[in-house]
């Protein structure tokens, strides 16, 4: 007898999944037949109104081939450098005191070019480059300055920065550039600080020359000792002096691996920025057919697309008002 109630109650659980997956199957197919007609009903009104937003696409072409013709060309070119001697807070901060340069005689002052070239540039800007996964390697340049500063993953890096140009012509990418150069050198508190960074590089090279000197000496005192004592001691001796003899070449190795790097450090990235990246030269314009088009387009089609839709619906629109 109480079999009964148990069997009873697992018919009802299954009854209870099976209208469950019912109602889910119900829903979904009522979800896409709703957008299936609605895909329909745009597909045919658009086919029936192919004419008008034809001649508005076509008008909006129109217009954007012309606003290219009639502005002046701008070119957009990245150059990086590498930070040596500053914090990168500070020298993208500098950088983009640029920008609120408006007088371009000033402008040619302070980067040391003419005024013709000044003339030439629209803008510059600092951004940060941004590691993700933090694997020491850039992958995108943060142009919006959005990044996440606590995102402890995709880092922005602290031994270089991008700096963004636009130009009005292609031929002053070079001397921007030195200008650059220039604008961040004739910085006192920058100069100070890699001063002091190459004196203090100069200070441990020559530590690290002594310290190499003292083990290579130490190194043959030891051998002569105890190539003496293999002559009286033995086999067990000598494999003993050999160990120690690689140990201390190791210590030598490891010194001289480091002090190479402190001489690339201070010879190859002397300066205050080096540039790793150079301007390169834009294949086509920034304001092109399409960066025109893209902002045109938009605004010319979709009003057009509202008023065909007023004109198709107008009837029941004219019913919604008449009620209310």
């Amino acid at each position: 007898m109480s079999e009964q109630p148990t069997n009873k109650n697992v018919n009802n659980d299954e009854i209870d999944i099976f209208e469950f997956v019912n109602r889910i199957g119900a829903v979904l197919r009522k979800w896409a037949n709703a957008i299936g007609r609605a895909i329909l009903i745009t597909t045919v009104f658009l086919i029936k109104r192919w004419i008008p937003l034809s001649l508005t696409i076509i008008v909006g072409l129109l217009i954007s081939y012309t606003l290219k013709e009639l502005s002046p060309s701008v070119y957009t070119s990245d150059l990086v450098f590498r930070n040596n001697a500053v914090d990168n807070e500070q020298i993208i901060a500098y950088v983009n005191r640029i920008r609120s340069i408006a007088d371009k005689s000033v402008l040619s002052e302070a980067l040391n070019i003419s005024k013709e070239t000044s003339d030439n540039i629209i803008s510059i800007g600092a951004f940060w480059v941004i590691d993700l996964n933090r694997d020491s390697i850039p992958d995108k340049v943060d142009y919006a300055n959005n990044h996440n500063v606590h995102d402890t993953v995709n880092v922005r890096m602290k031994d270089r920065f991008n700096v963004q140009a636009r130009l009005k012509s292609l031929q002053d990418l070079n001397t921007v550039r030195d200008g650059l150069i220039y604008y961040i050198n004739n910085n006192q508190f920058f100069q100070e600080k890699n001063r002091i960074r190459l004196n203090q590089l100069s200070e441990k090279i020559d530590r690290m020359n002594i310290d190499i000197s003292r083990i290579d000496s130490l190194q043959k005192v030891k051998y002569f000792e105890e190539t003496r004592q293999v002559q009286s001691s033995g086999q067990i001796v000598l494999n003993q002096a050999q160990n120690q003899m690689q140990l201390l070449h190791k210590d030598i190795n490891d010194l001289m691996k480091e002090k190479h790097l402190l001489e690339t450090e201070m010879n190859v990235y002397n300066q205050i920025v080096t540039v790793l990246n150079d301007f390169t030269i834009p294949v086509v314009r920034t304001n092109n057919l399409y960066f025109f088009a893209k902002k045109v387009l938009p605004t010319m089609f979709i009003p057009v697309l509202l008023i065909l839709i007023f004109i198709a619906r107008r009837a029941a629109i004219k019913r919604i008002f008449e009620k209310y």
